[in-house]
């Protein structure tokens, strides 16, 4: 899962980008609101970490423009303004959730957690396509029909979250690219082709029959027609 946090005070950045990075998210960091902005705008996210109070354009501005061009990502949105006219102006503004400074990194997590399974449709940390399920948090692979597991890279297991969350779509290689190894990334298509190739071998390897099929000139998607 990929994250965006959009957080203009350096140490609270820092802390936030490594305990969300332990815990296995995927984080893109960006200071200024404007930059921010362009970011969110990219739409590739599954999360976006807010600030309110940011140098160019502030958190409320942010997350009203991404609302009306119709992203409909979910927001937490982080303030030291504990009042409840800035809570009500934040989820006013288009945000999904608010958190006042200071504030305990399992708070953050558990909702993170929360907005995450709002966002790939899970309520039990699984997600399942065909004969293949996907533990979202100890980063599995199985097959339901022969009970098979094998443990996924995070970049196996994200390129196979991305599938499953896009189920019936075919993905660009540009997409791939963009969702997995992200906006600052000089990650070419040659990583996607090898990475797709390495999660192909842990789908053969639990012997499923859902695949990922190469849509030639377009991209990728997830198939499992003898199910």
């Amino acid at each position: 899962m990929r994250i965006l946090l959009v957080e203009d005070e350096k140490r609270m950045a820092q802390a936030l980008c490594e305990i969300l990075r332990l815990e296995k998210y995927e984080v893109d960091h960006f200071s200024d609101g404007f930059d921010g902005l362009c970011a969110v705008e990219s739409n590739i996210y599954d999360i976006i970490i807010l600030d309110v109070m940011l140098p160019g354009i502030n958190g409320y501005e942010i997350a009203k423009k991404a609302r009306r061009k119709g992203i409909a990502t979910p927001i937490l949105m982080l303030t030291a303004k504990a009042e409840l006219d800035d809570k009500v102006m934040g989820l006013d503004s288009g945000a999904d959730d608010y958190l006042t400074k200071p504030f305990m990194a399992k708070e953050l997590l558990a909702r993170l957690r929360a907005l995450g399974r709002r966002t790939l449709g899970t309520t039990d940390g699984t997600l399942s396509y065909g004969d293949i399920t996907l533990d979202t948090c100890a980063l599995t692979l199985s097959c339901v029909t022969n009970g098979q597991s094998v443990r996924l890279s995070e970049k196996e297991y994200h390129i196979l979250e991305y599938l499953i969350a896009n189920k019936g779509q075919i993905l660009t290689r540009e997409q791939l690219a963009l969702k997995i190894w992200g906006l600052d990334s000089d990650a070419e298509y040659n990583n996607v082709e090898v990475y797709m190739s390495f999660t192909r071998k842990k789908l053969a390897f639990v012997e499923a029959k859902t695949e990922i099929k190469a849509v030639r000139g377009i991209g990728y998607e997830l198939r499992c027609d003898d199910v």
